[in-house]
């Protein structure tokens, strides 16, 4: 059977589920069906159906390649079954594959670290819930920020990396793209995931500051520890 076809067949059956408010869900997929039958009866509403299939198939995927002892002892570890509800629920708001992988990136990369415990994976999971796709990008892309660096991922994404410089002659339109594109590195600083690197005057050697607002000037941002271990659980970064 194919992916796709997979994928339908889970839908209708979780679709189905979700309608008779059954607690039948183990029986759909058999590693975390237990947890999403918790979930499908409590917290996700018919609409979302679909995004749930497609990370229950995903994360079945990813967990079919643990070891099955290991992987039902963990099952029965409550900290373990709270990451995969917690999953769940966003995945249950999520609006691309990709999101769905980093969900279950960080629950199946979770059963192997050894030093990362399960609440700080769901920590994590927390912090990429409140990072958005375009954000990822951003954050992927200082993991290798030189001249010359990765060149086929800055080509894939060129539409949301491509600079947007701002001056006092620009249109309203390029101001705003400007500010967009700023607040999503801002954003990625105020969680921790950047580091901002600023400037210096290069006569006095002393820091720079704007004139109009009095702050110190931000030159850019380097991505931090925690960014690159962020990039590392959700599959985007070297383990």
């Amino acid at each position: 059977m194919s992916s796709n076809s997979e994928h339908e067949d889970l839908k209708s059956r979780l679709a189905d589920y979700s309608v008779a408010a059954t607690r039948g869900a183990a029986n759909l997929i058999p590693i975390v069906g237990p947890v999403l039958a918790e979930v499908l009866g409590v917290v996700i509403p018919q609409q979302r159906i679909d995004r749930i299939a497609k990370f229950a198939a995903e994360l079945e995927r990813r967990l079919s390649s643990v070891e099955k002892n290991m992987l039902e002892s963990q099952l029965n570890n409550g900290e373990f079954s709270d990451l995969i509800e917690e999953g769940f629920r966003q995945a249950a708001r999520s609006l691309s594959d990709e999101r769905r992988q980093y969900i279950a990136s960080i629950i199946t990369n979770s059963l192997s670290s050894e030093n990362i415990s399960y609440a700080e994976s769901r920590h994590l999971l927390r912090i990429l819930d409140e990072v958005n796709d375009i954000e990822i990008i951003w954050l992927r892309f200082y993991l290798e920020p030189t001249m010359g660096g990765d060149e086929e991922f800055r080509e894939t994404h060129r539409n949301v990396l491509e600079p947007v410089p701002a001056t006092f002659g620009s249109s309203q339109e390029t101001l705003d793209k400007h500010t967009l594109q700023e607040s999503y590195k801002e954003h990625l600083f105020q969680l921790r995931l950047f580091e901002r690197r600023y400037r210096m005057d290069h006569n006095t050697k002393e820091p720079a500051f704007d004139e109009w607002t009095g702050t110190q000037e931000v030159e850019g941002y380097e991505i931090t520890s925690l960014g690159r271990l962020l990039l590392k659980e959700i599959g985007l970064g070297s383990r």
